[in-house]
């Protein structure tokens, strides 16, 4: 054992979120089932190819004339 080591700290906020998951068990399958729905997708690879083809470079600097 480190003789710097503080006995068994722990912050506020990690007490905060262990009292808040031992009052509502199902916040963790509800946090899972929130990211299913933004961000764990299946990709179609050719239709992300076709949009990447499809893009039109930018031009250096966009608030320049064309005159």
């Amino acid at each position: 054992m480190s003789f710097f080591r503080r006995p068994d700290y722990q912050s506020d906020t990690t007490q905060f979120i262990n009292k808040l998951k031992e009052q509502k068990p199902e916040l963790d399958k509800q946090q899972q089932f929130g990211r299913s729905l933004l961000w764990d997708k299946e990709i179609d690879r050719d239709v992300q190819k076709e949009y990447s083809e499809g893009r039109v470079a930018q031009k250096p600097y966009v608030y320049q004339t064309n005159s």
